[in-house]
């Protein structure tokens, strides 16, 4: 038990003094003694009080070795003669530490004070800060206490608690820091004045701790107390206040110095930086600034000892070194301790018991932020630890951060987190960890399929959004150790890849995983869904036909196993796949086929999805009022099962069906508000289909620059394209519309070459009728007409009247000629 702090009144004894002059200079007992040339023992007896009166030359080398100079020495000296304090200069030991400068704790330290106020009743007697080592306790107490000292005439005094004190030890401690001999004194010391003790690094004696504050606050009913530890002192009118790191920016931050510097954990980086460095930050450190404060988790050690790198490395090289190995970071020896990320981690890490290690060792496998629900999944594992009460005891202790107001989503700090997975590394618990993590993200993944079939797709794909970064690392670990949980976790996701743009992504991790011989013997249902996947995404970028032999395998053995959903699925994906193929009457056939297995079996979404499916068909053999026929039913049913998305999609292809029969007007109508309600839904993937719809009814209509500004938005929104089909037919049509042919020609062609090739030829149909239209010279004439024709045969595409109309009656002869 050391005092510390000093007492703003009074005059404590010498052994109260040298511990004072000790731990300012923040040095161990024996590390002073080594400094001084005098036997350990002796520093120890002089602060237990053993040793009142040293001799002359012990004091002038502890003088010497605490680098006491000027009034500090006479002061040191004077009391160890047994002067009273008023007999020399004041010593500076009675007043408490000056607080320092503390960065970005206003709130904190406003809202303390104002609890800590003596008119202030709420039953609570004093207030621990509880948090991480490193994360500012020590200097937030002391502001703190600083501010209220005018509140307590009785005084403030504080103490720091060292291994292994007693009971006695503590209240001895207290006593002296008051300047009383022994705690009975300390009632006439008060004399019914309110007065405040600051306590730091209750853990470390903690029993002793609350046995000796218990007996201080029953019998001085004007006593309250701020303590600081890595958990609270354990009282019934203790309130707990959770220190934590400080705030940095989010990844979307600004790029400029001023975007970043109001973040607390920005502004402490920069003051300490500032110590160390004479020119200011440059503006190309911002962005690795805020990216090393971020991966610092804002915890002030590891700021400041980042910071202190700043002597000879600029920002973005401190970040390239200790980026990925924030526990590396430590300090210089100073005042005879090391001070080090790695150990202020550790010193919590080792308050936990046994099974909360490795329950967080668990934990630490999560890269996103995680709900109650996955951490009790991941620690279930043969695991004796209650979830709720071990996230209670991470938060107590400071290493777990919490958000939300009725469903709290957690995360370890980030340096918690990496120590955490290297004693599980160290202990031999990281593969079983891992392990754990995948099995649980493959059961999150594929409860969470079902619903992005239905009507709560966005919820669902929500839902993964929140632990992308643990599907991936999931994945990364089981396709390597453990491929069936693999194989499982990528069966499941094919729809949210795709709904995300990771097609290419989603496919090459399917087709790898299904190759791995290792698999040869999982589900074959599950092994069934990863293949119906790898086709859906092979379609999404344009290369479905290379995948209707896995999608046809997936058929037989749903059919096999009678799995109807999966079943529907299948002929959902070939009925797509084969039109890429050119075999329309094939892809006509399997979404027949799926009309019918969703009728039998009463599913209303699927018998939806397969009306939209066969729409295409209607239009592609030139049958428009039985295309309205179909959208009209898919409304029905989708409205009948709450399916917006499919609502949208109906809307969407029924302006295109109204623009193809030339009702203009209603045509754009319709295409905003599939726009405004497949972005509601959050599937904007449509979109620029929906765009050229609107922008080639308002330029057919003759509202140019309305067709114009949609072009705008068109080029907006994919400003890289090299072979852009929508936004060259748009402007075709704007073209034409002005009487600029050449311009119209050239786009029309444009578009042509750029739908080649894609799933709907009627695409490509268009744009040729649009070359055959504009085109003044007779070869190229003939030469759409040619491939136009070629179209219509293979595809079986009837001209619609609107476009038989505008070819005119010698091209339709020559056409069906060749047709």
């Amino acid at each position: 038990m050391t005092s510390d702090h000093g007492a703003d009144q009074g005059g404590p004894g010498f052994d109260a003094v040298l511990r004072s002059y000790r731990l300012r200079a923040k040095l161990t007992q024996d590390e002073l003694a080594a400094r001084a040339g005098v036997g350990v023992r002796t520093v120890r007896d002089l602060e237990r009080g053993r040793a009142s009166r040293p001799q002359r030359t012990t004091v002038e080398l502890l003088a010497a070795a605490l680098g006491l100079a000027g009034a500090d020495r006479l002061a040191f000296l004077a009391a160890a003669r047994g002067q009273p304090a008023g007999a020399g200069p004041p010593p500076r030991y009675m007043r408490l530490p000056p607080a320092g400068d503390l960065i970005g704790r206003d709130g904190d330290v406003a809202e303390l004070v104002a609890r800590l106020s003596p008119a202030r009743v709420d039953g609570r007697r004093g207030i621990t800060l509880v948090g991480l080592a490193g994360v500012g306790k020590t200097s937030l107490a002391l502001t703190v206490a600083h501010r209220v000292a005018p509140a307590y005439p009785g005084g403030i005094a504080g103490v720091v608690i060292t291994d292994g004190s007693t009971t006695g030890e503590v209240l001895g401690g207290v006593a002296a820091v008051f300047g009383v001999g022994r705690p009975d004194d300390l009632a006439p010391r008060f004399a019914g004045r309110s007065a405040l003790l600051l306590i730091d690094a209750v853990e470390r004696a903690s029993e002793a701790v609350a046995e000796g504050l218990g007996r201080l606050l029953d019998q001085h009913p004007t006593l309250r107390f701020l303590a600081t530890g890595r958990h609270p002192v354990g009282l019934p009118t203790e309130r707990v206040w959770t220190v934590t790191p400080l705030v940095a920016p989010p990844e979307d931050a600004g790029p400029e110095l001023a975007d970043v510097a109001g973040y607390p954990a920005v502004a402490l980086f920069l003051d300490r930086l500032s110590r160390v460095r004479g020119g200011p930050v440059e503006p190309d450190e911002v962005a690795p600034l805020s990216a090393l404060v971020r991966r610092l988790g804002g915890l002030p050690i590891a700021l400041e000892l980042a910071a202190a790198r700043g002597r000879v490395l600029t920002v973005a090289e401190i970040l390239d070194r200790y980026g990925d190995r924030v526990l590396d970071l430590s300090g210089r020896p100073a005042a005879g301790a090391v001070v080090s990320v790695r150990e202020a981690v550790a010193a919590s890490y080792r308050l936990l018991a046994p099974d909360e290690q490795r329950a967080l060792h668990r934990l630490a496998t999560f890269r996103n932020r995680w709900s109650l629900d996955l951490a009790e999944a991941v620690i279930a594992d043969g695991a004796a630890t209650d979830a709720v009460h071990l996230l209670d005891r991470l938060l107590e202790l400071g290493l777990l951060s919490a958000r939300g107001a009725r469903a709290f989503r957690f995360r370890l700090l980030d340096v918690v987190g990496d120590y955490a997975l290297e004693r599980a590394a160290a202990d031999g618990d990281l593969a079983a960890a891992r392990h754990r993590h995948a099995e649980v993200l493959a059961d999150l993944a594929q409860g969470i399929a079902t619903d992005l079939k239905e009507g709560r797709l966005a919820e669902a794909a929500a839902r993964l959004d929140d632990v992308a970064g643990d599907l991936g690392a999931a994945l990364t670990f089981a396709a390597r150790e453990h491929p069936h949980i693999a194989l499982r976790l990528a069966a499941a996701l094919p729809r949210w890849w795709r709904l995300r743009g990771r097609d290419v992504t989603g496919r090459q991790w399917l087709r790898r995983l299904l190759a791995d011989p290792r698999t040869a013997d999982a589900d074959p249902l599950v092994r069934a869904w990863a293949k119906v996947g790898l086709a859906q995404l092979a379609l999404e970028h344009g290369s479905g036909a290379e995948e209707i032999d896995s999608a046809e395998s997936a058929l037989t053995d749903f059919v096999t196993h009678g799995d109807v959903p999966g079943q529907l699925t299948a002929h959902t994906q070939l009925a797509a796949l084969w039109l890429t193929a050119g075999g329309y009457e094939r892809a006509r056939r399997h979404g027949a086929a799926a009309l019918e297995l969703a009728r039998r079996s009463g599913r209303a979404r699927d018998m939806a999805v397969a009306e939209n499916n066969l729409t295409w068909h209607e239009i592609r053999e030139g049958d428009l009022a039985a295309a309205r026929d179909r959208l009209a039913e898919v409304d029905r049913l989708a409205s009948r099962c709450g399916e917006h998305r499919l609502r949208a999609l109906a809307a969407a292809n029924l302006a295109e069906v109204e623009r193809l029969d030339g009702r203009f007007a209603e045509a754009a109508r319709l295409g905003r508000y599939a726009i405004a309600e497949l972005e509601d839904v959050g599937d904007p993937g449509h979109r620029r289909r929906v765009l050229a719809t609107i922008g080639l009814a308002l330029a057919e209509s003759g509202r140019v620059a309305e067709a114009s500004a949609v072009l705008a938005e068109l080029r907006t929104a994919a400003p890289q394209a090299v072979a852009d089909g929508p936004a060259a037919i748009v402007e075709a049509a704007i073209a034409l519309r002005q009487g600029e042919e050449k311009r119209a020609a050239e786009s029309f062609a444009a578009a042509a070459a750029a739908y080649a090739g894609g799933h709907d030829p009627r695409d490509t149909v268009e744009a040729l009728v649009g070359v055959v239209r504009s085109t003044p010279e007779a070869e190229r004439r003939q030469e759409a007409v040619a491939r136009l024709a070629e179209l219509c045969r293979t595809g079986g595409i009837t001209l619609l009247p609107r476009e038989r109309e505008l070819l005119g009656a010698d091209v339709l002869r020559r056409l069906e000629e060749q047709v």
